[in-house]
């Protein structure tokens, strides 16, 4: 009998990429900072609540503003300070949990789990079959995959075949 231990759903999210211009970069982050009411993270793969929205930090001058409400943004960004993009219509969050999600992902991604880098509230970019996912530690058994909405279809089945072949019951 399989153990039970394992959960995956689908949502659909807000995301709004915001990049700072090389020569503007500080300014657009002080600016954003200010509309938002709160520090933006200060490290690549760092996650921070801010006014709202969970802002990442997914490369030096590029940030990520994830929601799950789906409201419209209530700032926007000077453009000749950086730009703005919506990602969420072309994106899929996928919620995984239970004490055996990081069992499933160790078979699906490069990912040291125990490592101070991949711990609870960090993000990290890497490639599920040669697809570029963001994933988001949420929890101590826990966390959102950001994947291609063409693609999220395709990763749910893969890690519910990987949680079947070590006999671990999805719920």
């Amino acid at each position: 009998m399989a153990e039970c231990g394992f959960a995956v759903s689908v949502e659909t999210c807000t995301i709004v990429q915001v990049e700072g211009w090389p020569e503007t970069q500080a300014a657009c982050e002080a600016e954003l900072s200010r509309q938002l009411g709160a520090a933006l993270p200060s490290a690549f793969g760092e996650a921070v609540p801010v006014g709202g929205w969970l802002a990442v930090r997914v490369a030096p001058r590029r940030f990520w503003l994830i929601t799950e409400d789906g409201p419209k943004p209530s700032w926007s960004i000077d453009p000749a300070l950086g730009c703005s993009l919506s990602l969420g219509e072309g994106r899929m969050r996928l919620k995984l949990s239970g004490p055996h999600t990081f069992d499933v992902l160790k078979a699906c991604v490069a990912i040291d789990w125990d490592s101070p880098q991949a711990r609870p509230g960090s993000a990290l970019q890497t490639g599920f079959h040669h697809v570029p996912v963001l994933v988001l530690r949420t929890g101590t058994e826990a966390c959102d995959i950001f994947a291609p909405r063409s693609f999220a279809q395709s990763l749910v089945d893969w890690l519910a075949d990987i949680a079947v072949s070590r006999d671990i019951q999805i719920k």
